[in-house]
């Protein structure tokens, strides 16, 4: 038996990267304690992803209830395991700037704390497997706003002789910056991650993500904007747009496209401790404008905005993920969804059910 234990597996690339590895004949070990629930409500419930789970894949996927934060539990979950852990994928997190400032201690316990954890885990008892760590753009923290843009009619942009035209590479400082705590704590991780790769030769990664979008992500407010803001097109919900005149760009990658990059590594892990950048890339990025209007289009109803003058602390005027990195070490992977294709899905998917809600 060879097993893929993911923690956040009910999450959106938890629960993607559990079918991929399921369907290539894996059991997977599921962590997951629903505690997005007490982030963000009801609405940011995963439980009815990790019941489809459990119903679809009933002889293949294994689920705890566990808390990362909880040392004995981990361990012992991998000592019983260890012999047939081949790959760990780590997404468990505190995903939201705005709550990281309302409760520090808590974001802090669960993305630093959590990651060492299972680090230490993994060390003292399967240290051959692989190891995946969903980092963020935002360890950079508010770095990138340094430079210089260009203010166009629905987006701000680089010029095309600009260094990071093509995106932002990993060589950008981390330091020197605001990051957001919760920017802090996952770069805490990061670092992590990358140290027991190189002091202790471990096979482990830090992929530094942009947004992360797919039809199953349970998106709300404060986290998981592509799939909020096509909910809020679908109910006719009035978003409130924070900052930069709505022009502010992200890079937006479909969830399957990261299992794959996930997959990449896994075939061929030959650099120990290595930091990624991944996203959309230029072949994937959007304005918050821009993506509104794609929402119109999509279904057909006009949008509902409200605007605030203040953005985010921290936030990013402009992010695009520079993929040339990664492509130089795994020359196979390549994006398979267009950012269109990726909010027509994320409508197809949960139109029905959202109106049900609404």
């Amino acid at each position: 038996m060879s097993i893929v234990l993911i923690t956040g597996a009910a999450g959106l690339i938890g629960s993607e990267a559990a079918e991929f590895y399921m369907r290539e004949g894996f059991t997977v070990l599921g962590i997951d304690n629903d505690m997005r629930q007490s982030f963000f409500g009801a609405e940011g419930s995963t439980i009815w992803n990790k019941e489809r789970l459990e119903k679809q894949y009933p002889n293949q996927y294994i689920h705890f209830n566990m808390d990362i934060r909880h040392k004995e539990g981990i361990h012992q979950l991998f000592a019983k395991y260890k012999d047939h852990i081949a790959l760990i994928i780590h997404t468990a997190a505190q995903p939201s700037h705005d709550w990281a400032a309302k409760d520090p201690y808590t974001d802090f316990e669960v993305n630093a704390n959590g990651t060492l954890n299972l680090l230490e885990a993994t060390r003292i008892y399967c240290p051959e497997a692989v190891f995946i760590f969903t980092s963020t753009n935002k360890v950079y923290g508010d770095g990138p706003n340094s430079l210089s843009f260009v203010e166009q009619e629905h987006r701000w942009e680089l010029a095309q002789d600009h260094p990071y035209h093509k995106g932002i590479p990993e060589e950008m400082s981390v330091d020197s910056c605001l990051h957001s705590l919760f920017g802090a704590s996952k770069l805490a991780a990061d670092i992590l991650v990358q140290e027991y790769g190189r002091y202790f030769h471990m096979k482990t990664y830090s992929l530094r993500c942009g947004v992360l979008t797919g039809s199953k992500q349970a998106g709300v407010a404060l986290h998981g904007f592509v799939n909020y803001l096509m909910k809020c097109g679908i109910t006719k919900r009035e978003y409130t747009i924070l900052g930069y005149k709505g022009k502010q760009v992200r890079d937006v990658i479909h969830s399957s496209d990261v299992i794959h990059a996930f997959d990449c590594i896994f075939r061929n892990p030959v650099h120990h401790g290595e930091v990624y950048n991944l996203g959309g890339g230029r072949d994937g990025n959007i304005s918050l404008l821009e993506a509104i209007h794609l929402c119109e289009e999509i279904t057909g109803n006009p949008f509902a905005y409200t605007y605030v003058d203040q953005p985010r602390i921290g936030d990013h005027i402009w992010y695009v993920s520079s993929l040339d990195k990664f492509k130089a070490h795994y020359p196979n992977w390549r994006q398979r969804y267009t950012t269109r294709q990726i909010f027509e899905e994320i409508y197809e998917y949960n139109r029905e059910r959202w109106m049900n809600e609404a």
